[in-house]
């Protein structure tokens, strides 16, 4: 049962009534007698909920950003016709809307519900359930209930540097043989030869195909396809930092450390496998929380997004003994292993800097880091007193991150770190970098 604002209406000016009655309390039983009625008939005459049928169809994936419809299709095999309001619940974070549409559906017929959501996170999004409200002739009550119409839409993340990707793709070609790089040493292929020009390497001399021609002959090299890249995404407390402004409309707070990282590890994955490289991606803090191995090329960015939608940071502190344990225990070869973290010195000289050699000994170990624009912010800032102490916590925090970094370059592991917004072409940019020294 519910009764609308319509009854309250209806016994305030009954209090007008008892008022200019000559006996209020003969007017106040009558009055009440009456209400008592209207609501009762509104109950009998209002349509039931309870033999309502609900169905769902519509959009179960959308991205971060884009939105979404899914339509509710409300069946009245009752006999009363059916007319109120209906509320889809869905979580705040799923943007949906309408709230709450008035519906009118007569006895054995169906009507179309549809609600556009428009999601502001990540993550598996399900409807809560669907309340109705059917109101009598009158207006003044009805019958209320709720049904379980289970649908669930995965929010995949936006791929927002997908832009950068052409520019990238372009440097692979050069260096992938339509302007072939004349490199030489550990992972390179050989691709042709060539006559001697000045400023080429000397240990590039053919001296076979020179004895055998009158001119000194060069080899060229191209960088090795189908080597191994295996993304790491740590999941822990540090990745949980909202930094930078929000890339999405409407959103005003900033993004956390991990979309961005996702965000960068996704055009990472992306151009890689357009070199010929195999990907394979680990999600991990002190369980595996994502793990996406073999993937074609066609299949990797719809397996990665699919497996990064649900991960969400954990407030807990990474376990890297673990993380390093289980990409050993996946890599069994030597690979590019690209670490998505954030170059905290508290959190990498507890945890990773003592693990590190296991790693960088049998892998090429890169960093990657998204650092906060607010540090640099507050280190310019000289205008009052409190900003002066602001800049100083600042500058200390800038000293700190550039002294980790030099640590882990001592041993020998590649380092970027950069703004929110460059994170993901300067990881590119670094595999590009690795690609063209023929380190991979």
């Amino acid at each position: 049962m519910a009764v609308t604002g319509r009854a309250a209406l209806v016994a305030a000016v009954g209090i007008v009534v008892v008022l200019l009655a000559p006996a209020p309390g003969y007017a106040v039983a009558g009055w009440l007698l009456v209400l008592a009625a209207v609501i009762a008939a509104d109950l009998l005459f209002a349509g039931s909920v309870r033999a309502l049928r609900l169905h769902r169809s519509g959009d179960d994936l959308v991205r971060l950003g884009q939105t979404g419809t899914v339509e509710l299709v409300v069946e009245n095999p009752g006999s009363r016709r059916v007319r109120g309001v209906l509320r889809d619940a869905w979580p705040p974070s799923a943007g949906a809307s309408p709230r709450s549409v008035r519906i009118d559906v007569p006895a054995g017929e169906r009507r179309k519900v549809v609600v556009t959501l428009a999601p502001t996170r990540r993550g598996d999004r399900a409807s809560q359930a669907v309340t109705v409200r059917s109101l009598g002739p009158f207006g003044l009550a009805g019958r209320q209930g709720s049904h379980a119409s289970p649908w669930s839409v995965r929010v995949l993340p936006p791929f927002l540097s997908r832009k950068h990707l052409p520019s990238r793709l372009a440097r692979l070609r050069e260096l992938e043989g339509r302007h072939p790089t004349m490199v030489r040493g550990q992972g390179t292929e050989f691709d042709s030869l060539r006559e001697y020009v000045v400023g080429d390497d000397v240990r590039s001399i053919d001296w076979r195909a020179t004895a055998r021609r009158n001119d000194v002959v060069v080899r060229t090299w191209r960088p090795e396809r189908d080597r191994r890249v295996l993304i790491v995404l740590d999941t822990g407390r540090t990745s949980a930092g909202r930094v930078g402004v929000s890339p999405l409309p409407g959103v005003t707070a900033g993004w956390p450390r991990l979309d961005w990282s996702m965000d960068a590890a996704l055009l990472l994955a992306a151009l890689a496998s357009r070199a010929g490289d195999q990907v394979d991606f680990l999600a991990y803090d002190r369980a595996v929380r994502a793990w996406v191995s073999g993937a074609s090329r066609t299949e990797l960015l719809s397996s990665l997004v699919n497996s990064m939608a649900p991960i969400d940071a954990e407030l807990i502190e990474a376990d890297s003994p673990g993380m390093v344990s289980a990409v050993l225990a996946r890599a069994k070869q030597r690979c590019l292993v690209v670490l998505l973290t954030d170059l905290n010195a508290a959190a990498l000289d507890e945890g990773l800097m003592p693990v590190l050699p296991q790693l960088s000994s049998r892998h090429l170990v890169l960093v990657a880091a998204v650092s906060d624009p607010r540090v640099a912010a507050m280190a310019a800032a000289r205008g009052t007193a409190e900003q002066v102490y602001d800049a100083a916590a600042a500058e200390y925090t800038r000293l700190e991150r550039r002294r980790i970094t030099a640590r882990l370059r001592r041993q020998g592991v590649e380092v970027v770190d950069a703004s929110p917004e460059d994170i993901a072409p300067a990881l590119a940019d670094a595999y590009l970098a690795l690609k063209a020294a023929g380190q991979l």
